[in-house]
């Protein structure tokens, strides 16, 4: 590993140069309209297409760049929200030219551009898969605090607390428990098993730019574990000077409290050629005892998060990407927070301490042919955990966790007939080194991940059809074979806005450790421990997808209407079995093989929005019906019947999202989640045996007012408000006491909660 790290960086060292471009008395000037409004917008990216030479609007909507490459060249209007423009212009010495642009608003980011479709810069639009984008705009106007909040807000996605102790959260996409989505930051896999048991609540809104997902199993280029999907988190990148200081304070009405802190900055060099993004973030939540009986249905939790992404801009057409976060993450649920975990009767409490970063560099040529990218990334984590019951002495824990990944992409665009070509290859070294103990449960987990990867893929594309063929090979050392996971998709516009797309891919999961193995549950007085079937078998996908995409604009109106199928089909399924209790009285459970599973149904998504000068109107909403089934009934626990169904997969649930601005400067944002009914396992303890349990439908219901006021040129204070779950959504069944099963929990993770906050954007 130190080798290939070692290399890396050589190669970086000899292909960095200084900038060096000749000087031109050649200039361009400018300003950029909203096309709407007449207006002139500030801090708009402009940039020479093909190179890395740009700038921003100044506070008036202006611009100028200086010393140009001389030529025909095509210039870059882009702005968050905004549809990206292209302008041709020639540039000639001794001359200063004048360009105007102007821009349309894109109120639900329909065409933004994404990136993890194939894995490089692609208009919505044209991606061989649907990418739903999370923008910051989602971020404020919902109120969250992280990830975790989010993700809901989409189709096809859940995201759950699985857990009344430590409040662990699992996501869910298109049915599929949490283990078969692969969570990226900036597009690399650095989530390992560990790091996605609470990672979603550790990554904070304040580092976001905006989070692309992709639902089934086109994502299957990322390596294991994309079956159902891809949460690609993209971070901040400087592009303007800026500072930023946020806090929302929430209370519910049990006088608990939930508040962060975030600080944003952004500083750039004079000539752009080198800019740094700065973010902390800051969150305390108390503990929330929904029964008054004493034990927490949410833990208690600080978190604080502190980093920074830089680039530096070698020439015109190489860059290099630094990034670096630090996070310090308490939690503790159980009763008896005065007292230390083991005089409590129940107690999870963990302490996280996590350092993540990646390097990487980008070159492409001056004729937009040829790019590579180079890059490394890890995430360190460190571990002190406590899960235990019965004023245990013994069920104190220590884990440490390393994951990293080295690569290098190249790909080549290229001229084919009338249509344009796109091939891209690569290769990924991935390790993960984790080693769990708990010497109390006489538990020992080391395992030592070794991943060689290597892609290829091509794309084939008009405006108005493409097709995308490829395929990654995979080497994991607790594989005795190469694994092969093709993919191939198709994307046919017939008519202007209308784009159909279908797809098919397969993947696979290693028999190793996961996320939820190294969660400890309270139950009954006990714990329960998951270990692995010594003849525990590899599983393996094929997912298939076909869906339509509309997009329409009708005077000031805009529209979008979604329809997605999928279905996936899992051979050796993995499936967790409950094996009685071990001579501490520990109940034991065994992930093994079961035959076969399958994950079927259909997600619909519409968008409306109305902009006008002085009155804003967006809609969104989404729905999802699904079935997931195994293809023969299993028997979980020895005292209940087999049944077929997967737990916590609802055959129906949804969201809606509206925005109101009736007047300018004030907003009104009212957002709701849907949740069906679903399959839950309710373990004895509290209860005298183990059984299903058939949950109810749950509405949880949101609103936020805010309020800009401007103080100066471009500098505003925000002043919002609001309450989140109105109705007062809530688990009416939840166990009572040290003999209940932590794990039985299910529906909103927050009671009724009033919130206040204010945003200085300077």
């Amino acid at each position: 590993m130190r080798k290939i790290v070692s290399v890396l960086v050589l190669a970086l060292c000899c292909v960095v140069h200084l900038w060096a471009q000749e000087e031109y008395d050649a200039h361009l000037v400018g300003h950029v309209l909203d096309e709407r409004t007449g207006e002139h917008l500030p801090f708009v990216n402009v940039q020479v297409k093909g190179t890395n030479i740009g700038t921003v609007t100044d506070e008036s909507g202006h611009f100028f760049m200086k010393n140009l490459p001389l030529g025909k060249q095509v210039i870059v209007f882009s702005y968050v929200g905004y549809e990206s423009v292209e302008l041709p212009v020639r540039i000639e010495q001794n001359k200063t030219v004048e360009l105007k642009a102007a821009i349309h608003e894109l109120t639900q980011f329909l065409n933004s551009v994404v990136v993890t479709a194939n894995r490089y810069e692609t208009k919505r639009q044209e991606a061989s898969t649907i990418v739903n984008v999370l923008s910051p705009k989602l971020f404020e106007t919902t109120a969250v605090a992280c990830v975790a909040d989010v993700l809901n807000f989409q189709p096809g996605l859940r995201v759950e607390n699985t857990c009344s102790n430590c409040g662990k959260t699992e996501l869910r996409i298109n049915g599929l428990q949490g283990q078969y989505t692969q969570i990226l930051m900036d597009s690399r896999p650095v989530f390992s098993s560990m790091a996605s048991v609470y990672g979603l609540e550790q990554v904070p809104a304040a580092m976001i730019d905006r989070i692309e997902v992709i639902r089934g199993g086109g994502s299957a280029m990322y390596g294991a574990n994309a079956i159902g999907g891809v949460v690609n988190i993209i971070t901040k990148e400087p592009v303007r000077n800026f500072l930023n200081i946020s806090n929302t304070s929430m209370v519910n009405e049990h006088a608990g409290y939930d508040i962060h802190t975030d600080l944003n900055a952004s500083v750039l060099s004079e000539n752009r050629k080198m800019g740094a993004y700065v973010f902390a973030s800051h969150r305390t939540r108390s503990a929330y005892d929904r029964d008054d009986d004493g034990f927490s249905e949410v833990p208690k939790m600080r978190s604080t998060t502190a980093g920074a992404r830089a680039f530096f801009k070698t020439s015109a057409y190489s860059k290099i990407t630094a990034e670096y976060h630090h996070t310090t993450d308490f939690r503790r649920g159980g009763n008896r927070f005065e007292f230390e975990p083991h005089q409590a009767d129940i107690a999870e409490q963990l302490r996280h301490n996590i350092d993540g970063g990646q390097l990487s560099f980008d070159w492409f040529s001056s004729d937009n042919k040829h790019f590579v990218s180079a890059y490394s990334a890890l995430q360190h984590i460190s571990r002190e955990s406590y899960f235990g019951a019965g004023r245990d002495t013994s069920a104190y824990g220590r884990s440490t966790d390393l994951t990293s990944i080295t690569g290098m992409q190249y790909r080549f665009s290229y001229p084919c007939g009338r249509a344009k070509g796109d091939l891209t290859v690569g290769a990924e070294y991935t390790f993960n080194g984790l080693h769990d103990r708990m010497v109390g449960y006489n538990r020992d987990i080391s395992q030592n991940v070794h991943v060689v990867g290597a892609y290829a893929q091509n794309e084939w594309k008009q405006e108005n059809w493409s097709v995308l063929v490829g395929a990654r090979m995979e080497k994991h050392n607790l594989l005795k074979t190469v694994v092969c996971n093709p993919r191939a998709t198709f994307r046919y516009t017939p008519l202007d806005g209308l784009v159909l797309r279908t797809g098919y891919s397969s993947g696979y999961r290693a028999p190793q450790t996961y996320d939820e193995d190294l969660h400890v549950a309270a139950v009954g007085g006990n714990v329960s421990l998951i270990r692995l079937d010594p003849n525990l078998k590899p599983e393996y996908s094929h997912s298939a997808t076909l869906s339509a995409d509309w997009y329409r604009q009708f005077g000031h109106w805009e529209v979008n209407l979604t329809a997605e199928g999928f279905f996936t089909y899992l051979q050796d399924v993995f499936f967790l079995r409950e094996d009685g209790n071990d001579e501490a009285g520990n109940i034991l459970f065994t992930r093994t093989n079961a035959k076969a599973a399958w994950v079927g149904g259909l997600n619909l998504e519409g968008k409306l929005s109305l902009l006008l000068s002085s009155f804003n109107f967006q809609l969104s909403a989404g729905y999802t019906y699904q079935q997931s089934r195994y293809t023969e009934a299993q028997k979980w626990s020895p005292v209940v019947s087999p049944d077929a169904r997967m737990f916590h997969t609802p055959d129906h649930y949804g969201y809606i999202l509206l925005d109101l601005q009736p007047v300018k400067d004030f907003t009104i944002s009212i957002n709701g989640k849907a949740n069906g009914s679903m399959l839950v396992p309710h373990l004895q303890g509290f209860i005298p045996e183990d059984r299903m349990e058939q949950t109810p439908v749950f509405w949880d219901m949101s609103i936020r007012l805010a309020y800009d006021v401007h103080l100066y040129k471009q500098y505003c204070l925000e002043i919002s408000c609001g309450v989140k779950n109105i109705l007062d959504q809530f688990q009416r069944d939840i166990d009572r006491g040290e003999l209940r099963d932590a794990g039985y929990i299910y529906g909103p993770t927050v009671p009724r909660t009033y919130f206040a906050g204010v945003s200085l954007k300077l």
